[in-house]
């Protein structure tokens, strides 16, 4: 997915199919676009529950960007959003966050709905690139991602995201959610744009 335009919230878009590929439409303005794609990077080895949930911490709301983010704002609650909080582990050029996903991100069958997945992929990958552009403000450009294996409710889980590289303002970082036992869940290599100051 490639985002062209800050998405609205609170109303709904126009989706436009071309075989594989998708646009999605504001009225006249194009807001994202997709296409059938898979992450090329290799995921780097997990890390420890135990070790993610150690170092994870919500930043405070006045020094987050956006305080309400679905996934990673501090004003949100349990239930309210996915409550990931990545960090850095120091010496390892990474950051990890645990995430134990509830009931509400559930189908009936208590898998957690793929949507949810690439929410969980996305902002770890986010704070991977302040690692490459500290202090800067940001937004999500490209997103490639794939499930590899579903995972439940109440599943102990890890997301892991590094920085890659930058050209420019354009920042580049992988990121992936692990098992307790270390097993691939899902993978994504992201874009992020650096805002003007």
């Amino acid at each position: 997915m490639t985002l062209r335009a800050r998405p609205p919230l609170g109303r709904s878009l126009d989706v436009h199919r071309d075989g594989d590929n998708l646009s999605l439409f504001d009225g006249d303005t194009l807001v994202a676009e997709g296409a059938r794609a898979e992450p090329t990077l290799e995921a780097p080895n997990p890390v420890a529950f135990e070790k993610a949930a150690e170092i994870a911490t919500p930043l405070p709301p006045d020094d987050h960007p956006f305080p309400e983010c679905f996934v990673c704002g501090p004003l949100r609650k349990p239930k309210d959003g996915l409550c990931i909080y990545p960090a850095e582990l120091e010496g390892h050029g990474l950051v990890a966050a645990p995430w134990i996903p509830d009931d509400t991100l559930a189908r009936d069958d208590g898998v957690v709905e793929d949507v949810f997945m690439w929410a969980a992929l996305d902002c770890p990958s986010g704070f991977a690139s302040f690692l490459l552009a500290p202090g800067s403000t940001i937004i999500l450009g490209r997103l490639t991602a794939k499930i590899v294996e579903p995972v439940s409710v109440g599943e102990r889980l890890v997301t892991v995201a590094w920085p890659v590289n930058r050209n420019g303002r354009k920042l580049f970082a992988g990121s992936a959610i692990f098992s307790e036992q270390g097993h691939l869940k899902g993978l994504a290599q992201a874009t992020w744009i650096e805002l003007p100051t």
